[in-house]
């Protein structure tokens, strides 16, 4: 029996100064053929799935967004308050009283009433005969804004700063980002959850908005309270935003780079549910799901005592199968990643997520072919959400006007 702690193992520092983004899977697949842990600045790394799922779903473990927070001196004021709030840091019969109340409204049929509105998002921001444009400001960053304000009933024209407020307010899980920008961050939980607080005290209308059911959202005698309700939009906000739009950009330049598979998909729409599993599992933008351990945990001979941080590597876990380093839409694969995590915080969000994927394929692929990067792709960070900055990409003229 080893202590982790004791192991002689390889280390991935993803704040080193020749870090790059673009070479981070060599890097993961070499620690990989070195063992299934390893270390980092702030955590173990976990970097196969069965051990990783084990961590994800033991109760044994929780999400260490408090011991992170104090780590950077967070130990009061609203950005702590949200924290503590926050779904994914509440566990027992806190967390399974939430999840009993609001999960209903983001299952796959609650998110489907939506998708006629994500076409027609889709429709208004698609450069179309332009045949070339920078693909993160002309749709990936408007498009799940627009979404979430409808999905909420807010204002359209307030996807803007829905969408300014969700990158702040997700920086909480960026460790660069809590190290030199925590004012920002701090603000921007103050001022969203003012915003979302009057969004509540608004008189609602008949129109099924998320908000509605929330507010409605009932077991027996038991209801959200005002504040359970602002904490879950905010978590929306924080959650539904930054992720999509870099998921639907990675997608895209997936799709660049195997024109083949582009191809494929805009002659054959019933494959759109099986590209988009495959874009989530071969480049998850959550490369790292952390759990802290609550007791001593001892997995495959090592213990990990109380307090040790574990960082289970989906993007690695993912590609735990046959030909997992090829990306292939056509490929039969066991449709359960590590993408939005496992057990008991499993993302609420996963659904929706999913949903605004297909639209947004199913969309795009008749009415791009011949997509082609156009430049360089600017990729970002990996310590919070791995998205793309600018990703330039060009087009051919669609042989037909899709219906």
């Amino acid at each position: 029996m080893s202590v982790v702690s004791e192991l002689d193992l390889p280390v991935f520092d993803y704040t080193a100064p020749d870090f790059a983004a673009g070479r981070y899977h060599e890097q993961l697949a070499a620690l990989r053929q070195r063992g299934w842990l390893a270390r980092s600045p702030l955590a173990y790394i976990v970097l196969e799935r069965e051990p990783g799922e084990y961590f994800l779903r033991s109760r044994a473990t929780a999400f260490p967004g408090r011991q992170l927070a104090e780590f950077f001196g967070v130990t009061s004021g609203p950005l702590a308050d949200h924290i503590d709030a926050n779904i994914l840091n509440l566990t027992g019969e806190r967390h399974r009283r939430l999840r009993a109340l609001v999960g209903p409204a983001f299952g796959p049929r609650a998110v489907d009433r939506w998708r006629p509105a994500m076409r027609e998002f889709l429709a208004a921001l698609w450069p179309g005969s332009a045949g070339a444009c920078e693909f993160v400001s002309a749709v990936a960053k408007p498009y799940p804004a627009q979404t979430i304000a409808a999905v909420l009933g807010a204002p359209a024209e307030d996807a803007g700063r829905l969408h300014e407020w969700s990158g702040w307010v997700q920086k909480q899980f960026d460790i660069r980002a809590m190290e030199t920008s925590l004012s920002s961050i701090e603000r921007a939980v103050v001022e969203v959850q003012e915003y979302v607080t009057a969004l509540l005290g608004r008189p609602r209308q008949a129109s099924g908005d998320l908000i509605s059911e929330l507010l409605a959202a009932q077991s027996g005698t038991d209801r959200l309270s005002a504040a359970e309700c602002v904490s879950l939009v905010v978590n929306l906000l924080a959650g539904g935003i930054d992720t999509a739009q870099s998921q639907l950009a990675h997608a895209i330049r997936l799709f660049a780079a195997h024109p083949a598979q582009w191809e494929l998909l805009a002659a054959s729409p019933a494959l759109v549910p099986r590209a988009v599993s495959e874009v989530l599992r071969f480049e998850p933008v959550t490369p790292f799901t952390a759990r802290i351990c609550l007791e001593d945990i001892t997995c495959r001979g090592v213990t990990f005592p109380a307090g040790t941080i574990v960082a289970v590597c989906a993007e690695r876990g993912n590609r735990e199968t046959a030909r997992g380093e090829e990306f292939d839409i056509t490929a039969e694969r066991e449709d359960r990643l590590l993408t939005f995590g496992a057990g008991a915080h499993y993302c609420l969000g996963a659904s929706l997520a999913r949903a605004e994927l297909e639209e947004a394929l199913a969309f795009l692929a008749p009415r791009a072919p011949g997509l082609a990067l156009d430049g360089q792709p600017v990729p970002g960070g990996v310590e919070g959400i791995y998205g793309i900055e600018k990703l330039p990409v060009r087009w051919g003229t669609a042989r037909a006007s899709p219906g």
